[in-house]
């Protein structure tokens, strides 16, 4: 009997979860502030603790609580955050040189480009990436097997 109210209660919370929308990221309702930021592309626990303190909310409450006014908030200072240079993900961009923060979509595309550009001046990082190896000097002895291509060496062995 115990058991069956135990249930009930915890289908109880699951209907009540709505999803809140934050910078083109649906975000389940019961995450709490802190946490729930942490899920848009971009933004690390060090930004979203930035978030919480400069704007003065509570890292503890439910993000569904948040109201429209201080999620319009959060959504004005992400896309330009009043933070140290060391927390931003773009620093001395190469475009201009600022330092910028990028968030969602726009830093998977900066992303992509990056590695295009990498890999068109034919540096090491981007003949790494276009040879499906690890770009940032691990060792591939015993790892990165999966990746690897035979190389001409072991087909004349198998002969």
């Amino acid at each position: 009997m115990v058991e069956e109210e135990k249930k009930k209660y915890v289908r109880k919370e699951e209907d009540d979860v709505t999803l809140v929308r934050v910078l083109g990221k649906d975000i389940r309702g019961d995450i709490k502030v802190g946490p729930a930021l942490t899920k848009i592309d971009g933004i690390s626990w060090a930004i979203s603790n930035a978030i919480c303190k400069s704007l003065k909310l509570d890292r503890m409450q439910r993000i569904q609580d948040v109201g429209k006014e201080e999620m319009e908030k959060i959504e004005k200072f992400v896309k330009d955050p009043k933070v140290p240079a060391f927390l931003k993900n773009r620093q001395k961009d190469l475009d201009d040189g600022k330092d910028k923060h990028i968030s969602g979509s726009d830093l998977r595309l900066r992303k992509e480009f990056d590695i295009k550009r990498l890999k068109k001046i034919k540096s090491y990082k981007g003949v790494r990436h276009v040879a499906g190896l690890p770009v940032r000097g691990q060792r591939t002895k015993a790892n990165f097997r999966r990746n690897r291509k035979p190389s001409v060496a072991a087909a004349k062995k198998k002969k």
